[in-house]
């Protein structure tokens, strides 16, 4: 007797964790956790801060975000999405900093209904896709519309009359160079001049691509590129002399890695450095009651990594992963998560185009982030506007602060 009611204990008990384990939700969290992990992990620090805020649960569906790191290639996103797509519980991909894994599979994206969330890749193309049901919304900048700030940056507050692009060869360079062009064009009345770089360029012969563009009469540079690159470009400035170094007006990129480790500010120092980034921070300090909750709850998630506001490496990563995490516990609370996964991920698709309350956030309060995608409203999968970009630059601590003036604009 004493054995069955064993045997029936050891039953029940496996029924009940085969139970909980298929009430659960995964989150592929696609992203650089190699060359540019400060990008990935403040994303998910962000986006786990918001989930912290419903206990990780919905519907008594426990939801658990999974670290994949696609190390910037695009291939390797693509064998992550393939991965979800045989995962049962696989109810969405959250994104990363690079553009190029989201749109060259963007295609693969839309054709097999994987809902992707973006909060930091900027790349144009990524959030309109023409053939089809659109699966991906952004929460981030947009480059269709960084491209003007940027221009606007470089011409009305540094006064440059002759700028320089400087832009990294994938698909997210190409597309920057067709924004700054317009931009530029429109103000100057001439296009600028361009140059063009490819991942893993040294040190000398960046040296060689900044002297280049020095003898051109430019007066300042605007760069677009990540980190590693973004570095030797920097380091190369920097060495030239005094009366030759020319201003950088740089996207974002430069801020997903450890950048301002390698690029201490005794070297960024010699150098006018200012990059792009959304109109939020922590910093000087939080400045009202949301920001000040989420920061203590995110101390007390992260207590080894965070303990006050310059912690936060990659601070546009954070707020936007915090954002679309909010925005999305909104979508799902209205849904009925129960049934075949691909079912759930169509409701989700629809329910974020319609959601109609307000979320606030820490970038913005969001009415309706997004709304049914069309040819003519090219940005009804973009939560952002071109009044959420700022500018910014790194303090002697390496903290990032912005520019007060624009953030007021």
């Amino acid at each position: 007797m004493i054995q069955v009611i064993k045997l029936f204990c050891l039953v029940a008990f496996i029924t009940q964790n085969a139970l909980a384990t298929e009430k659960m939700l995964k989150i592929y969290h696609d992203s650089d956790y190699s060359s540019h992990d400060q990008a990935a992990i403040s994303i998910y620090q962000g986006f786990t801060t918001a989930l912290a805020e419903v206990n990780h649960s919905i519907q008594g569906y426990q939801i658990k975000v999974i670290k994949k790191d696609h190390r910037g290639n695009s291939k390797r996103s693509l064998r992550n999405m393939q991965q979800f797509l045989k995962d049962p519980q696989g109810l969405l991909i959250l994104g990363g900093l690079h553009s190029p894994p989201y749109i060259q599979n963007r295609q693969f994206i839309n054709e097999n209904s994987i809902l992707l969330l973006v909060p930091w890749a900027a790349g144009s193309p990524i959030t309109r896709y023409p053939d089809g049901k659109n699966w991906v919304f952004r929460l981030s900048i947009d480059d269709s519309k960084a491209g003007y700030r940027l221009a606007q940056f470089a011409l009305d507050e540094k006064a440059c009359k002759q700028p320089h692009l400087l832009l990294e060869e994938t698909g997210w360079g190409k597309g920057n160079l067709i924004t700054l062009n317009d931009a530029i064009k429109t103000r100057l009345g001439i296009a600028p001049d361009h140059t063009w770089f490819t991942w893993g360029t040294r040190f000398h012969q960046a040296k060689e691509v900044v002297k280049e563009i020095g003898e051109l009469d430019t007066d300042c540079i605007i760069f677009v590129g990540n980190a590693i690159e973004g570095e030797q470009f920097v380091k190369a400035m920097a060495d030239l002399p005094v009366e030759s170094r020319l201003p950088i007006i740089s996207h974002w990129g430069i801020t997903g890695g450890d950048f301002h480790e390698k690029i201490p500010h005794e070297i960024r120092s010699k150098i006018d450095l200012n990059f792009i980034q959304t109109c939020f921070s922590f910093l000087p300090e939080p400045q009202n009651a949301l920001s000040k909750k989420v920061f203590e709850s995110t101390k007390i998630l992260f207590p080894d990594a965070i303990n006050e506001p310059r912690d936060i490496q990659a601070q546009t990563g954070f707020a936007h992963g915090y954002d679309i995490g909010k925005i999305l516990i909104q979508a799902l609370n209205q849904i009925n998560i129960k049934g075949p996964m691909d079912k759930v991920r169509s409701e989700l698709r629809d329910k974020l185009e319609n959601l109609d309350k307000p979320i606030e956030g820490l970038v913005r309060t969001y009415l309706q982030p997004f709304t049914k995608w069309q040819a003519t409203k090219p940005d009804a999968h973009e939560a952002l506007g071109l009044d959420d970009i700022c500018m910014g630059y790194y303090q002697k601590d390496n903290s990032i602060r912005l520019h007060s003036d624009i953030v007021e604009k």
